[in-house]
């Protein structure tokens, strides 16, 4: 009996070329075909290379230059109504614990907005 190991494949070789055959054609180097090598693309120059803070102090004198917005508008509003409401209810959940309460009524609002100041007809 045979033990379970196999004679190694001897590697593949190309197609045998029978005799008399031309062979394989020969390889055309670059040179050889009247053409010059391929040359390396040519590396883009340097960009400059400021000193650190440099570049920073650049733009913060440009900036404090323009008048125009760095933030949009409605992005702002939005976050400005956020912090807005989210102050109003955080003193109106304080007045409803001042009453010994948990729950938030609409009293508790009022009563925040009156302490504050703050009118029903504006916004």
């Amino acid at each position: 009996m045979r033990s379970g190991r196999r004679k190694p494949e001897s590697p593949r070789r190309s197609p045998r070329i029978p005799p008399g055959s031309p062979g394989p054609a020969p390889r055309n180097l670059p040179e050889e075909r009247g053409r010059r090598p391929r040359r390396r693309p040519t590396p883009s120059p340097r960009r400059r290379r400021y000193r650190p803070g440099k570049q920073v102090l650049k733009e913060i004198r440009r900036l404090q230059k323009s008048t125009n917005l760095l933030i949009r508008k409605t992005p702002f509003a939005r976050l400005a109504a956020e912090a807005f409401l989210v102050h109003l209810f955080e003193d109106s959940y304080l007045c409803s614990l001042h009453a010994r309460r948990v729950t938030l009524f609409p009293r508790d609002i009022q009563l925040a907005r009156r302490i504050r100041g703050i009118q029903e007809g504006l916004g």
